[in-house]
């Protein structure tokens, strides 16, 4: 089976041959890909009312199937740790397939964060209902506010706050690291390409895009 992987914003896309199996908790087999070298970039730091966005030293994941370490490696840089992706894709069990589970990226964020900060949590069904979405934005609210940021597996095509659209018909990882008007709309790192390395999406919209597959959070 063939999957093609499409940030349609970029005008970039790859594909990748895969072959899946079950695992325990959500079906998340998930890479993306980028050509681009890793680059930094920081973000800002902002408090005030129903808004924050942590400090992020982003970096690029370095090949098609990294992006659950890379969304990982930048989820831990915002308590101020700079984790070794390949270290880290060693533990995932990542292969060129890419990363099972969201249950394999909590261990690692609780191993790097020195305490049982996170839980995974599972959007079984095949879109967020509203609990799962209210569940979804006060985990993020949480989290941030923690100073950590939360870890997703998403799958399928979105639209972010400015009408462009981000699809991994694959499956793929992102880092949820701020949220603005209490949470209603959240900010995205993405590993996947350096030009387009964060954005802003409705919770709503995320929560759908989390739908068959899981988060990790406090």
């Amino acid at each position: 089976m063939r999957t093609d992987l499409i940030r349609k914003t970029a005008l970039t896309a790859a594909g990748l041959a895969f072959a899946g199996g079950a695992i325990a908790g959500p079906i998340t087999l998930a890479y993306a890909a980028s050509d681009a070298k890793p680059v930094t970039q920081t973000q800002t730091d902002r408090k005030g009312h129903g808004d924050r966005e942590l400090n992020v030293r982003y970096e690029a994941q370095p090949n098609f199937y990294y992006c659950g370490p890379a969304a990982t490696r930048n989820a831990l840089s915002v308590q101020g740790k700079n984790i070794d992706v390949d270290a880290m894709a060693k533990e995932m069990g990542t292969t060129e397939a890419g990363t099972d589970s969201i249950n394999d990226i909590t261990p690692v964020l609780n191993k790097e964060t020195g305490k049982n900060a996170y839980r995974s949590v599972e959007i079984s069904s095949s879109s967020a209902d509203d609990k799962q979405t209210d569940k979804l934005r006060a985990d993020i609210v949480h989290t941030v506010d923690e100073g950590r940021a939360v870890v997703a597996n998403i799958a399928g095509t979105t639209t972010d706050v400015d009408g462009a659209v981000h699809s991994f018909e694959g499956g793929h990882y992102i880092s949820v690291v701020g949220y603005r008007d209490g949470g209603e709309t959240v900010k995205i790192a993405d590993s996947a390409d350096p030009n387009m390395a964060s954005y802003w999406i409705s919770v709503d919209n995320l929560a759908d895009w989390i739908a068959t597959r899981g988060y990790s959070a406090s």
